[in-house]
């Protein structure tokens, strides 16, 4: 298995994107952490034992990214990896009015933020003809989940966006992986109110998540048990899938993203 000296994510203060972080961080590795928060990247940064950058910005400022992912290809040149992992996940109810920018956010994170981290580097990586440009998508984009809208539709997008891509850049040597997770245990999933099956403790869904985009894998749901419900789910006919989920735990509404 080829080991990954450049790798950049997004999303790296926390959750996910910091356990992607710790896993990558072998010496010698050169990471680009992108996220909101500079002070915790920075304690991040500190705490890695590998040369480590960071590039405090929003994934919806497509400027900033530019600028982030120019510095970090004239720095080291371009990356083995480039990881869209920031997200945001909050309940969101369409018949209220004041839910729409909320709505708004999520789709512009999830989505935009998404094409926004990957387009500075692609040029670089198609010219290198190598690399793995890997989007973090979820489960919750399979099938629309009650009051979720906003969260089940960025993800669907997400999904159908990284197909798309990994056919734009097929023959170029660079390969798109999607990678939906089920459950992972970060800040994100600690205030959902419901039981979480399959639930996955963050360094561990790292573990899996390297595998797999080291393997190159064009799609992969981890844990592979959520696979399996994702498959059965899919297959439902909406009469039966709308009985069992219409009364389905809701995420709590949250109009501060």
């Amino acid at each position: 298995m080829q080991i990954a000296r450049k790798v950049f994510i997004t999303g790296a203060s926390s959750g996910i994107g910091q356990a992607l972080a710790r896993q990558y961080a072998t010496p010698g590795a050169i990471i680009g952490l992108a996220a909101r928060r500079p002070e915790e990247l920075q304690l991040l940064a500190a705490s890695l034992s590998c040369t480590a950058v960071c590039y405090p910005l929003d994934v919806t400022d497509a400027a900033a990214l530019k600028l982030a992912g120019d510095d970090f290809i004239a720095r080291f040149g371009p990356p083995d990896i480039v990881i869209a992992n920031a997200g945001v996940s909050v309940g969101t109810l369409t018949e209220f009015a004041e839910d729409l920018a909320a709505i708004r956010r999520v789709m512009d994170v999830n989505l935009f933020g998404m094409a926004a981290t990957f387009s500075p580097f692609m040029h670089a990586m198609r010219v290198a003809g190598a690399g793995r440009l890997v989007g973090i998508a979820s489960v919750a984009g399979i099938r629309g989940l009650p009051g979720a809208e906003a969260y089940s539709a960025s993800k669907a997008a997400a999904i159908a966006y990284l197909e798309s891509l990994r056919l734009e850049m097929r023959g170029s040597g660079v390969k798109v992986v999607t990678i939906c997770p089920g459950y992972i245990a970060t800040p994100m999933t600690a205030i959902n109110p419901y039981r979480m099956p399959f639930l996955l403790p963050a360094p561990e869904a790292a573990q899996r998540f390297a595998r797999v985009i080291a393997q190159g894998k064009s799609y992969a749901v981890i844990p592979w048990q959520m696979g399996i419900v994702a498959k059965l789910l899919r297959l439902l006919p909406n009469v039966l899938y709308d009985r069992l989920f219409a009364s389905a735990p809701r995420k709590p509404r949250n109009l501060s993203l």
